[in-house]
């Protein structure tokens, strides 16, 4: 397969694909879901049944089931709905919608991603990315050099070329990229008042499904799960809330939210973690509950990447991403606190930190 072009607009996105030795002969809904991996074959058919799938220079009407062949080409075209805007009690989320560029040159981009943007097209999330963002600038496409999760805002890396993009994918391929994330912790009523811990807890799902997004915690000498390590400093706390920074050692999936959980100190806003499964699935199906909504206080997780280390250019670079508006207006509101002193806190603790290592 051979993507020709692709053309993102606001509410559309267009891609022109070429069907090559290696998929020839496939139906038409095979070869769209190699492209288009995170969609459900599902959501191909009615794409091809609802005509927004062509192929150049064949009438007709087309059928999921037809076969493409060698150098024919399929056009794909994507309308934006609904589906992909946020909601909380009801109400349409307002977006931050352009990131915050940190550093920019001929070869990367560094951004401060927003919470709910993606990093890029996956699943029914296909407008709302950073890749598309710049590509709608550049009008060439950007590559994702790694990713966070979609709530998580801070600090993205994203590619001018194939060439930058594979050479900084290798660092964090080779666990030689240091970061640190800013958080807000919800504490439990048990939790001690540490300054500092290290979580050590092997961590990974214990059952299979739709259930495997949650992820468990196992002692740290159990064969369970995978290996994790999490250094945390706490900087502030009363007896409800905490601020902190997460340094994590290792790369699991929900590592730093897993670990803070286990240690007394669940994320504001986790419907996972400081919730449970089934209170994420109310969530996710718009049905929770307005005392639900009240615990958890935010939309989303409040977690985000506030620095990355990484060497580029033969030297070691360290990016640093302010508070977003939404946690800044927390800490303002909630906490009765000065966002500038927060933040000028987080930054000292970041370069002590790195300056140590």
């Amino acid at each position: 397969m051979l993507i020709v072009s692709k053309s993102f607009k606001q509410d559309s996105y267009t891609v022109i694909l070429e069907v090559t030795e290696t998929s020839k002969e496939l139906r038409l809904d095979q070869f769209l879901q190699i492209y288009l991996q995170s969609l459900s074959r599902e959501f191909i058919k009615n794409k091809i049944k609802s005509k927004e799938v062509m192929i150049h220079g064949r009438p007709g009407n087309l059928r999921p089931a037809t076969r493409v062949l060698k150098g024919e080409r399929v056009q794909l075209f994507v309308q934006r709905s609904h589906e992909e805007d946020e909601y909380w009690n009801g109400k349409q989320l307002p977006l931050e919608k352009d990131p915050l560029i940190i550093f920019e040159d001929q070869n990367i981009i560094v951004i401060s991603k927003p919470p709910y943007m993606t990093t890029h097209p996956t699943g029914r999330h296909l407008f709302y990315c950073a890749t598309v963002y710049f590509e709608n600038i550049h009008q060439r496409m950007i590559h994702s050099i790694h990713r966070i999760d979609r709530e998580t805002s801070g600090i993205l890396l994203l590619g001018k070329n194939p060439v930058a993009a594979n050479q900084l994918s290798t660092e964090f391929e080779n666990n030689r990229v240091k970061k640190v994330y800013f958080f807000i912790a919800k504490k439990h009523p048990t939790s001690s008042d540490p300054v500092t811990f290290h979580a050590n807890e092997r961590m990974g799902p214990m059952e299979d499904g739709p259930k495997r997004v949650f992820i468990h915690a196992f002692p740290e000498n159990s064969q369970e799960g995978k290996e994790a390590k999490t250094y945390f400093e706490i900087f502030w706390q009363n007896p409800q809330y905490a601020l902190g920074l997460a340094f994590p050692v290792t790369g699991r999936q929900h590592q730093i939210r897993v670990h803070a959980s286990a240690h007394g100190f669940p994320l504001l806003g986790d419907k996972l973690y400081l919730g449970n499964y089934p209170m994420f699935q109310r969530f996710k199906d718009h049905i929770a509950t307005p005392e639900e909504h009240d615990f958890m206080e935010l939309p989303r997780q409040a977690l985000h990447a506030t620095a990355l280390k990484i060497t580029y250019q033969n030297r070691p670079q360290l990016f640093l991403s302010p508070l977003p508006y939404d946690l800044r207006d927390w800490i303002q509101h909630t906490l009765k606190l000065e966002t500038e002193s927060v933040e000028k806190e987080i930054k000292q603790r970041v370069e002590n930190y790195f300056r140590e290592r």
